[in-house]
């Protein structure tokens, strides 16, 4: 959990000032699969915060959305509503407070079958299917479900009546090609907003769709990479958290003068329980700490730079702020308290039986008592009791910094 000094340097605010503006104030979500559930939890406590302060009623606070991987889809869900800030926290909480798995992913034998087990036996046994094979498998897992449900949840032909009405400024979404290699960000904004480029990284505006949400929340061999057409970027992407150097550059980017960020892992969790070491790592411990690879370090990493960089203007005389081109920006970071590998180990009976002897093919147990699989299956329980533990400790750190929030938003 981060406390009130994790702020970054300036961002207080004095008691005398009404809430901040929005337009400048961007929530930045990172992905993580059905981590991404603690997000939901800190939307949550932030709602029970301003109500305290402010009433209902009162605008929606961020002008600025970034999401990526299931971040992404959080913060799409949430600029289609961004004219009802609250209702729209709560549209999304009912859905991942009922999560099952089977509205991500299928989960029926069939569809297993047709997906994890072809995937599994191509590994195995491929390079004697691969002459009279005309196409390998695409992934561990077949994705229709959620595709379904992000058209009812988060109906992008809304975002331009948002952005129009200036409940919005922009919304954001990263996405990796495996076409060019390179991670791109896709966004909607209002006004002119050109796009950026930056080393094996770019920016492009464009409409954003139900195929954007898609290719951000694409983990890496369990989702099947989505097939995104662009006069110059037309390709295959996947997850938007793979080469994502810079997750927060995307906010700034856009304008924004002030972040809250939200991670869902690594950043401040206690060590925890320690693995025993039973020899060789399974195929399920070396996948789950690619993807806490994948998803979690490079936001913690980029937090430093950004705090670093602050902490360097500081020292800086006005004459040397304004001949360079680096920017403050205030910032409040909220992470687990708790990790949230321990939780998905309580959690991982909760899985569908299919899924679980699915993982148990590459080494993954669903005891409780057994880590070593918790961490790769913390991204994919889509189940209501895992989903519902995540969103309480969520509320419960945002709550734990209610002064921290309040002066970052001028809720007073």
């Amino acid at each position: 959990m981060v406390n009130a000094s994790r702020r970054a340097r300036g961002a207080a605010v004095t008691h005398s000032r009404p809430a901040i503006s929005a337009e400048k104030t961007a929530l930045v979500l990172s992905g993580g699969g059905a981590r991404a559930a603690y997000q939901v939890g800190v939307l949550q406590g932030l709602v029970k915060l301003r109500r305290e302060r402010l009433g209902d009623g009162a605008p929606n606070p961020f002008g600025i959305l970034c999401g990526t991987s299931a971040g992404a889809i959080n913060a799409a869900a949430l600029a289609c509503r961004a004219d009802s800030f609250d209702a729209g926290v709560e549209t999304i909480a009912a859905v991942w407070r009922n999560f099952r798995a089977d509205q991500v992913y299928r989960t029926d034998a069939l569809g297993i079958a047709r997906s994890g087990a072809q995937w599994l036996s191509a590994i195995s046994v491929g390079w004697m299917l691969a002459r009279w094979r005309k196409e390998g498998p695409r992934s561990l897992l077949d994705n229709e479900p959620l595709a379904e449900l992000l058209r009812h949840w988060a109906p992008l032909e809304l975002l331009p009546r948002m952005l129009a009405e200036r409940h919005l400024h922009a919304l954001a979404l990263g996405a990796s090609s495996y076409t060019s290699g390179e991670h791109l960000t896709f966004f909607e904004a209002t006004g002119d907003m050109t796009g950026y480029e930056r080393s094996q990284r770019l920016a492009v505006p464009m409409r954003l769709g139900l195929e954007h949400l898609l290719a951000s929340a694409a983990i890496p061999f369990v989702f099947p990479a989505q097939r995104i057409e662009h006069a110059e970027h037309a390709g295959w992407y996947g997850d938007g958290s793979m080469r994502q150097t810079s997750p927060i550059s995307p906010a700034i980017h856009l304008g924004a003068q002030r972040m809250l960020i939200v991670g869902v892992g690594r950043l401040h969790e206690p060590r925890g329980r320690i693995v025993r070491d039973g020899g060789y790592p399974t195929l399920a411990q070396v996948g789950g700490h690619v993807l806490s690879n994948v998803f979690l370090d490079s936001l913690a990493v980029d937090i430093e730079r950004m705090e670093r960089v602050n902490r360097t203007l500081e020292m800086m005389t006005l004459g040397q702020r304004l001949a360079t081109s680096l920017r403050s920006v205030k910032a409040l970071v909220i992470a687990p308290s708790e990790r949230i590998d321990d939780i998905a180990a309580r959690h991982q009976k909760h899985l569908p039986r299919t899924v679980r002897a699915l993982l148990r093919g590459v080494g993954s147990s669903s005891a409780s008592s057994d880590l070593s699989g918790s961490a790769l299956a913390s991204y994919l329980l889509f189940e209501a009791p895992f989903t519902q533990e995540v969103m309480a400790l969520g509320e419960r750190d945002t709550l734990a910094q209610r002064q921290a929030v309040c002066d970052f938003f001028g809720w007073l």
